[in-house]
């Protein structure tokens, strides 16, 4: 009972620090569930690094600076997105724009749903055992591979039907490339960006930071860049290969076969299995999330009115994908720090909590919402300016349409981040891990927001 009692009280009730990194979580059984046994939980042994107790400052520190450095890549993929759309690729198959999004948020669901679960693993020290730590590295390297080919396949096939019923035809022609240019790109993007976060959380745990802070926005700085160069480019080469009859359907059924052997891998780690079985219905919802904002970009991106559409769509996606991705990883940590899944700690019973002990309470949860809020405005005024500076004529320069601009950002995000923790809560509350299930959903739903509200922008300004 004293154990249960100890998980049931807020951190600073116990003079803890509010750092989440309090102690190991126990392993995984063979189900994929955490056994957790009052005497693990009592002789908790402390983690390499003590972290310091976490501020308003500290936070907005370790964040501000890669959340910066991913909005220059976003500003980077909104550039290369208005210089991609007049590829004869991109105007001959149309339905390439509204695979962007879908494929550029795959980040959302699987890179930074594995930078979210590695960052629990190593504040909780399941990856300081070196062997623990390949085990779990190599598992979560082929999870992602076997999803990214799966929903690189996929989203073409949501694309092609959504195309379809705006049409009233589907153009056959077009089916293989696009089916063979959204395999490859999926799984060329997420093997790089896979490897990428492994690097940086196991670096961020040896260097004392947080990595729940850290990973998610560096997975967003070259992850866009990464996606729309390996879809524009693999998409030309096939392209001008079209009249070869067997290279797209060999391309297609390889990647497929290539699925088993990751499926072997993945089978390493009992929790990877679970996430094989049962992981499916979040990515492909947010999935589809994401192709009705394509939908969205690839009818306006053309017209007049809409002039700038493909520059400001991955800075306002890609923004509000970050900082949700952010807090729900740091939920999720103080989820598996504090309580066992299924039952939420008692500061956290309400389901859909009030808004003001979202973001204006002295949780620590609360402050990383507000910190988060806060950086919302000025990021995207840099990013203007910088997007401004680059393609000055491409750009509107109203001040209407900055305000309105910078208003869509800010209800984006704080939709999301409300969101965040009533899904955060929900989850833990059905035993199913934050890190797996809730940001797949708020990533799609943050595509769809952000399209939907930046087209709103152009359309009244």
């Amino acid at each position: 009972m004293d154990g249960t009692e100890t998980r049931q009280r807020r951190p600073e009730e116990l003079g803890l620090p509010h750092t989440l990194s309090t102690g190991r979580l126990p392993a995984a059984s063979e189900d994929g569930s955490l056994s957790v046994s009052e005497s693990q939980w009592m002789a908790t042994k402390p983690l390499g690094t003590e972290l310091n107790r976490e501020t308003a400052l500290s936070i907005g520190f370790q964040v501000t600076v890669p959340f910066m450095f991913a909005g220059l890549g976003l500003s980077g993929a909104g550039i290369l997105l208005n210089y991609f759309q007049h590829w004869p690729v991109f105007v001959e198959v149309n339905d390439l724009l509204t695979l962007v999004p879908p494929l550029v948020g795959l980040k959302g669901n699987l890179e930074m749903t594995l930078a979210s679960r590695l960052a629990t693993a190593a504040n909780t020290g399941q990856i300081d055992d070196p062997r623990e730590q390949h085990r779990v590295v190599n598992s979560n390297l082929a999870l992602i591979q076997v999803q990214a080919t799966v929903l690189g396949l996929l989203a073409a096939v949501v694309v092609l039907l959504l195309g379809a019923v705006s049409r009233g035809e589907l153009d056959f022609a077009k089916v293989e490339l696009l089916c063979a240019s959204s395999i490859i790109t999926a799984f060329l993007a997420s093997f790089a960006l896979g490897l990428l976060m492994v690097c940086i959380v196991i670096g961020a745990r040896k260097l004392g930071v947080n990595p729940d802070n850290i990973a998610t926005p560096i997975a967003a700085s070259l992850g866009d860049l990464i996606t729309l160069s390996i879809l524009a480019f693999i998409s030309s080469f096939f392209y001008k290969h079209k009249d070869s009859q067997f290279l797209t359907p060999l391309v297609c059924i390889g990647f497929m076969v290539l699925t088993l052997v990751w499926i072997l891998i993945a089978k390493q780690n009992p929790p990877i299995v679970k996430i094989l079985k049962f992981g499916w219905f979040p990515i492909i919802l947010a999935m589809v999330f994401s192709s009705f904002g394509g939908l969205i970009l690839n009818k306006t991106i053309s017209k007049e009115q809409y002039k700038g559409m493909a520059i400001f769509t991955p800075i306002i996606c890609g923004v509000g994908g970050n900082l949700v991705a952010i807090q729900t990883s740091r939920i999720s940590t103080y989820l598996h720090m504090w309580s066992t899944p299924g039952v939420l700690p008692l500061w956290m019973k309400k389901f859909w909590p009030n808004p003001c002990s979202t973001f204006c309470t002295s949780e620590i949860n609360s402050m990383s919402a507000r910190v988060l809020l806060c950086l919302v405005i000025p990021s995207h005024l840099i990013f203007f300016f910088v997007i401004y500076l680059v393609e000055g004529q491409s750009v509107p320069n109203s001040k209407t349409f900055v305000v309105l601009y910078l208003l869509a950002g800010l209800v984006q995000v704080t939709i999301l981040l409300y969101l965040a923790e009533v899904m955060a809560r929900l989850m833990w509350h059905q035993a199913l891990d934050p890190d797996n299930h809730c940001i797949p959903y708020l990533t799609g739903l943050g595509d769809l927001l952000g399209t939907g509200l930046l087209a709103l922008c152009f359309l009244i300004e």
